[in-house]
């Protein structure tokens, strides 16, 4: 059976723009004389559609969709993931695949495991689908799951049925190919994971299986693509491209060698914030971006990040200088503007910032200048760049990192202000990781950015040593308390860190979390970022 894997990037809710990528797909099949056409998760509608699957129009407009791709499907076998009605389900609605053949609708998939850990909610509007079946496709006994359904659950209630699991049902009919429509958001290292899980099901169900993944940034959710086929054995025999569009044709028959699993390191971690600002932007409809640049690693990386993925021409830093600006961090702006070939303008704060002392001195008689003053600075720049975007049309990009979000360390309606922050979710380390693979050829960011001590430069001779501990230490600590969720206790002993610095740590997370909740939305690039997945609330006092 020859079969086109079609890795779609759909745009949530454009069902015209949609159905153009569908239909090209099945185009691109005929010629390539295919058989089969496999399409992501959720295809016509993009992933995920959340409320919107509580519209009418909506969901009207997706089963339109279906029709389309009914009447288009001449000469071909389709699988492809939409919505239907649920009949009977204690919700309204089902997460399904619809399998297609010649102009003609078989019926449908359902999915039966839907998770409702870290950013999904598929149970608020899905009822599970209740058994898996085979389906005779161009001659060949195929199972159909999606996504989750090969998956390990992930919260595993008292009294789960295992025969229950679509993996173990399909196990006891004898598939001879197994295919997964996939809405997989990307982490990093997330990739190995999926292929260990595919690998895991091809082994057990004892043939061919292939999974078609989505691309695309939607919201703060990027999804890499990187779509797979596995053999009977586990062997890779194919994999689509990363964060980028794909439609591949492979044969069952004659699958291509086995291959070896790439793992990309900093730049796929590059790219993958690439692909989520970009859509950001283009399917949100702006055009330019723009970046305070204060001379240090965070805004650089920022700013490479936004040449790639929009070009040049469409990105405008604003340097903003302060009586604290040392001339090195603002010639390291203007460096890293000219490496870059984009526009810098320079914006000088210290005139604002006086008539704000004066204005407010009378009310603070009495009182030392404290961190009052330094944040008058960072929400002047807020304000600079808040004004040069409704002048312009310019989407403002935060620049602050993850290691900075869960401390705190960033002034509200200032250096947090922006349209969407690119690396709330990307560490300390990890940035400075970034910044030496932007590097890895020539330099972009100049030396001495990598190099010198980080500082807010919000007061004389400041440093992020003054506030924070060594970042070896604090991203540690981040990483096994929120993303592991490992007890401060064991933090201290696996890492050797005095537990007295470990629970301040986590208080402070903690504490902060009114921060965060009026921060732009980020990018998630770990399995655990402050975003729709991590939900703790604000008012609180559990130590």
């Amino acid at each position: 059976m020859k079969i086109l894997i079609a890795q779609l990037n759909p745009t949530i809710g454009a069902f015209e723009a949609n159905m153009a990528k569908i239909l090209a797909a099945l185009d691109l099949a005929r010629e390539q004389g295919a058989d089969l056409v496999l399409f992501p998760e959720l295809a016509t509608t993009g992933y995920p559609p959340e409320d919107l699957l509580l519209l009418p129009d909506f969901l009207n407009a997706a089963a339109k969709c279906l029709d389309e791709v009914i009447a288009n499907s001449a000469n071909l076998t389709i699988i492809i993931g939409t919505i239907r009605l649920s009949i009977g389900g204690d919700k309204p609605l089902h997460n399904t695949a619809a399998v297609i053949e010649n102009g003609k609708l078989l019926g449908f998939q359902d999915k039966t495991l839907l998770p409702t850990y870290d950013v999904f909610d598929e149970r608020r509007y899905f009822a599970p689908g209740e058994k898996s079946q085979l389906w005779n496709l161009c001659g060949k006994k195929v199972g159909i799951t999606i996504c989750e359904d090969i998956w390990e659950p992930q919260d595993r209630q008292v009294g789960f049925d295992e025969h229950y699991h679509p993996v173990s049902q399909l196990a006891l009919l004898g598939p001879q190919l197994l295919v997964n429509l996939s809405a997989s958001p990307y982490s990093y290292e997330k990739k190995e994971l999926r292929l260990h899980t595919l690998v895991r099901t091809a082994q057990r169900l004892k043939c061919t299986s292939i999974l078609c993944n989505q691309i695309g940034g939607n919201d703060s959710l990027i999804f890499d693509g990187h779509s797979l086929v596995v053999d009977s054995s586990g062997h890779l025999r194919a994999q689509g491209n990363s964060f980028e569009e794909d439609a591949f044709l492979i044969d069952t028959e004659h699958l291509p060698p086995p291959k070896r699993f790439i793992t990309g390191g900093a730049g796929e971690l590059f790219d993958a914030l690439v692909l989520g600002l970009r859509d950001y932007m283009g399917k949100s409809g702006f055009k330019t971006a723009l970046i305070g640049l204060s001379g240090g690693i965070d805004s650089a990386v920022v700013a490479c990040i936004a040449v790639c993925a929009v070009g040049a021409k469409n990105v405008i830093g604003i340097t903003m200088p302060s009586r604290y600006s040392s001339e090195s961090s603002v010639e390291d702006s203007l460096s890293l503007a000219r490496n870059l070939q984009i526009e810098c303008l320079t914006i000088p704060i210290e005139p604002p910032f006086q008539c704000l002392e004066q204005l407010l001195a009378p009310y603070f008689k009495g009182k030392a200048p404290d961190v009052t003053e330094e944040n008058l600075q960072a929400r002047t720049r807020g304000q600079i760049l808040m004004a040069m975007s409704n002048k312009h049309g310019h989407l403002v990009l935060s620049t602050g990192n993850k290691s900075e979000m869960a401390m705190g360390y960033a002034t509200l309606y200032g250096d947090m202000c922006g349209g969407l922050a690119v690396i709330n979710d990307v560490s300390k380390l990890q940035v400075y990781e970034l910044a030496r693979w932007i590097n890895r050829d020539q330099e972009v960011i100049p030396k001495s950015t990598l190099l010198k001590p980080p500082s807010a430069e919000l007061a004389e001779g400041q440093k992020d040593s003054d506030s924070l501990p060594d970042y070896a230490i604090l991203d540690a600590v981040l990483v096994a308390y929120i993303e592991k969720r490992v007890p401060p206790k064991i933090i201290a002993e696996k890492f050797e860190i005095p537990l007295s610095l470990v629970e301040d740590l986590v208080h402070r997370i903690h504490r902060n979390e009114y921060k965060r909740r009026q921060a732009p939305p980020g990018l998630r690039v770990t399995e655990k970022a402050f975003s729709i997945g991590r939900r703790f609330p604000i008012v609180q006092n559990f130590h």
